[in-house]
């Protein structure tokens, strides 16, 4: 590169300082000029010194930007409004705790019928009635059966005259001992009937003062009725005559024998 009106060469001298003559006074870091071309042979003699880079114009300082004044209220431009508060969820109010549905109450049960306890020892007095009797013996291994027999030989005479008990069966015991027992089958009337059998008779049912027992179950386990009779009447010190009777609230033809419910009368001496 030459410098202007001149025809030759500048110096490498020269062109520095001419580059620092020209140069502005704080100049930027200049760009490296670019590597030449490679030259002949031809020409590598006089090869022109490379060209003074020209200095980059300054820069000027980056312009501070206006401050960008809002734009007042009643600029044409509408203030956006803020957003708006979104509404306050009302916080349920915490629900307190679920009561449970009350358990259902039951629909209150009749009342048991409270029986009242049965009579084991209660004094009574019974009353004398007219009685068909028949009078027989029995041993203990077959009392049940023959019992049942003496009253079947009652009841059969009775329907066929179509007379109508008046009261419950008895049995009434005269007599007992190891071996067998006499008794006497009755069965309250309001009337006589007729065409009796010689062991039948028409007479009255034991009448005063006695204690009454009650016995459930199979006349087999009258045993054990009888036995807590005799502690009873032991306990109280009381004497029985030789005579007990028992009156038979169910029909022992008719119901099965454990289900049997017996009053047990025992006058006293």
């Amino acid at each position: 590169m030459t410098l202007p009106g001149m025809s030759r060469p500048v110096s490498p001298v020269v062109l520095a300082l001419a580059a620092t003559l020209m140069a502005a006074p704080p100049a930027f870091a200049q760009s490296p000029a670019p590597t030449p071309p490679a030259v002949s042979d031809k020409s590598a003699t006089t090869a022109a010194p490379p060209a003074a880079a020209t200095p980059a114009p300054v820069a000027s300082e980056p312009a501070t930007p206006a401050p960008v004044t809002p734009p007042s209220p009643g600029a044409s431009q509408a203030t956006p409004a803020p957003p708006a508060t979104p509404p306050a969820t009302s916080t349920p109010a915490e629900a307190p705790p679920a009561i449970p549905p009350a358990a259902e109450t039951p629909a209150a049960s009749p009342p048991l019928k409270t029986e009242a306890a049965e009579p084991f020892g209660d004094e009574v007095t019974l009353t004398g009635k007219k009685v068909l009797a028949l009078k027989s013996k029995a041993v203990w291994d077959t009392a049940f059966e023959t019992l049942t027999e003496s009253i079947k030989t009652l009841t059969n005479l009775l329907a066929k005259q179509k007379i109508a008990p008046a009261g419950p069966i008895l049995i009434v015991y005269t007599s007992t001992d190891d071996a067998g027992f006499t008794f006497q089958a009755e069965i309250p009337v309001d009337q006589d009937p007729k065409n009796l059998t010689k062991d039948m008779v028409i007479t009255q049912s034991p009448e005063g003062k006695m204690l009454k027992f009650v016995h459930h179950g199979s006349y087999d386990n009258m045993d054990n009725t009888y036995e807590a009779i005799t502690n009873y009447l032991d306990d109280k010190k009381l004497e029985a005559r030789d005579m007990f009777i028992e009156e038979y609230v169910t029909d022992p033809l008719k119901v099965e024998e454990d289900k049997l419910v017996i009053n047990v009368f025992v006058p006293l001496k």
